[in-house]
């Protein structure tokens, strides 16, 4: 106090003698020149240094603030290309686009509305208010309501006129022929991408290309004007499929059936054109619908005819008895012991169902002799089988592109013992798919060469590829015409009117590395036997009811076989005899 009383009398006495108040010794301030010279330097680099960096901004480099500004109002708004349609062979839809609307929301806007509103729009959208409020605080500037939403009902969410709730364009597939065709055409996902089947296969055709549109928008998301010019999309193409969608109806009821009488787990049927090489009908069961898969689940997807795998029993020994016949080990009529119907291998036994003695190569295709073909393939090196199952598709992915094909498994001929050549020779130790299966039989349906196979139509007849000869394959039609006959194990294949020959499978199943009391039947045939038109194969897994091929498979094969050559118009071949015989039959019952 007393210092700043002294500083008072001081200022009065410099005031009076005329000094100046800053003048005062207690205010004067002793800062170095060079100290104020440089906080005034660098005061002026950043003027600078702001005014270089608006210049530049401004004047010079302008895209940084566009794209700024551009991201708070402009957009670039999808415009989605139409999927291609999916026909059968006679141009019948499949498979179709319908425009539908996508419903989405700016969060922050839609909360602001009343409660009442947002439980109207809940309701048609099919959710809970408290679903909707979740979807809502997931995002708080865009988030999907709901996707696929059918029009009518999004022009009805549009009158509720409720802030922030918006609508897009997009499609919606539709498969009019539902689960008749399902594992055929497959489906695609929200986004329109193939996820299965022809769909999935033909994805980069059906597809087309998207087009884009850049607007303005404003904060609610109405669009103001059209800043850049469109990109218009590119539709994708429509597919023509081989399939006729009568004939899958054909094939898809009679599985029904037999699935439903046999109380099997599962079954398929797949129908091929001799010359052409197309896939007519491909069925499986269980079956899904493709426009509700709400409760889809792993066995009513699965493609059983490209997918499953199984120990083909029977069906396999035309091919065993083609080879010895093409490298002249047998002829039709040598005669083949087979005992009492036992034969032991090593330490292990071998049997039939019944004993045959000593039959003809031609019965014991028509008996089905396990010891007779047995016998034939022992005769024979390891190799030359192996490459008898290889040239016909076995162990080997079908290459044509559908999803799911599967090589199946042909062990290395090295490896073989002889008690495995035996059993490989009738079907045990070995692995396929019917797709396979049915493939194989292209040899004996055709003039001993094979044709690849295509799910699309075909306008020109492929090359084929022969893998036995012309003499051998007729041979074999011919035995495996008896099998059909009245001595054969498939006289259920019988269809009135027509001469069919075919091979009857009854296999136990495997589980585990081991082998269960389950079975899979089978049968593959052709018809007419005469002059083939069709392979059709069938497979029904685990019948409880008549689990042998020849009860469970073989009358599907003559139901389907019956209606698909009437559809195909195509002309009886039986003699008149025959025809009266079978008038007597009518149409075997599944």
């Amino acid at each position: 106090m007393i210092r700043n009383m002294k500083f008072l009398k001081n200022s009065r006495v410099a005031a009076a003698k005329g000094v100046s108040f800053s003048a005062t010794p207690e205010l004067k301030v002793s800062l170095s020149p060079m100290r104020s010279r440089l906080v005034l330097f660098m005061l002026f680099l950043a003027f600078v240094g702001l005014i270089a960096r608006a210049l530049w901004l401004q004047g010079i480099s302008t895209d940084f603030l566009q794209k700024q500004g551009e991201s708070r109002y402009a957009r670039t708004l999808e415009l989605p290309a139409t999927r291609g349609k999916i026909l059968d062979r006679n141009g019948h839809v499949l498979a179709s686009s319908v425009p539908v609307k996508a419903i989405w929301a700016i969060p922050e806007d839609v909360m602001t509305q009343p409660r009442d509103k947002i439980g109207k729009l809940a309701s048609l959208l099919g959710m809970s208010q408290n679903a909707l409020y979740a979807k809502l605080d997931s995002d708080r500037s865009f988030v999907y309501l709901k996707r696929q939403v059918d029009n009518d009902v999004a022009d009805e969410i549009v009158k509720l006129g409720i802030a922030g709730i918006q609508t897009r364009k997009e499609y919606k597939r539709f498969y009019p022929e539902g689960e008749v065709m399902a594992h055929v055409v497959g489906f695609t996902n929200v986004e329109d991408v193939g996820q299965e089947g022809i769909e999935l296969a033909s994805q980069d055709v059906l597809a087309g290309t998207k087009g884009s549109r850049r607007v303005i928008k404003d904060r609610l998301g109405h669009i103001v004007e059209d800043i850049r010019a469109i990109r218009e999309p590119m539709d994708g193409k429509d597919l023509v499929l081989s399939i006729d969608s009568k004939l899958q109806y054909i094939a898809y009821k009679y599985l029904n059936e037999a699935i439903a009488k046999h109380k099997a787990k599962a079954g398929s049927v797949l129908v091929l054109d001799t010359r052409t090489g197309e896939v007519l009908a491909m069925v499986n069961m269980p079956s899904f619908n493709p426009n509700d898969r709400r409760r889809l689940t792993g066995a009513q997807l699965r493609n059983r005819v490209m997918t499953d795998t199984f120990e083909p029993g029977s069906v396999m020994k035309p091919l065993t008895v083609a080879l010895a016949l093409e490298k002249g080990n047998v002829k039709p009529g040598t005669m083949i012991p087979t005992g009492t119907g036992k034969m032991t291998i090593g330490t292990a036994t071998i049997g039939d169902t019944h004993p045959n003695g000593t039959i003809s190569v031609a019965q014991v295709i028509e008996k089905s002799s396990n010891i007779g073909t047995a016998k034939i393939a022992l005769q024979m090196k390891p190799q030359e089988m192996w490459e008898m199952f290889t040239s016909v598709g076995f162990g080997q992915q079908p290459r044509f592109g559908f999803p799911g094909a599967v090589a199946g498994r042909v062990r290395p001929f090295k490896s073989w013992r002889p008690i495995e050549q035996a059993t490989m020779s009738y079907g045990h130790g070995i692995s396929v798919s019917l797709f396979q299966m049915a493939q194989s039989y292209m040899i004996f349906a055709r003039d001993g060469d094979m044709i690849p196979l295509s799910f699309l139509k075909r306008d020109e007849l492929p090359e084929g590829r022969q893998i036995i000869s012309k003499k051998t394959a007729l041979e074999m039609r011919q035995m495996l015409e008896m099998v059909t006959g009245a001595e054969g194990t498939a006289r259920r294949a019988q269809v009135a009117g027509y001469r069919v020959a075919g091979k009857t499978g009854t296999a136990y199943k495997i589980e585990n590395g081991r082998y269960v009391r389950k079975y899979v039947g089978s049968f593959v045939g052709f018809a007419p036997a005469s002059d083939p038109r069709v392979i059709i194969a069938v497979m029904i897994d685990e019948p409880t009811v008549g689990h042998y091929g020849g009860a469970a498979a073989a009358p599907v094969f003559s139901a389907v076989a019956a209606d698909t050559l009437r559809a195909m118009n195509v002309s009886p071949d039986a003699q008149v005899d025959d025809l009266l015989s079978g008038d007597k039959m009518a149409k075997v019952s599944l």
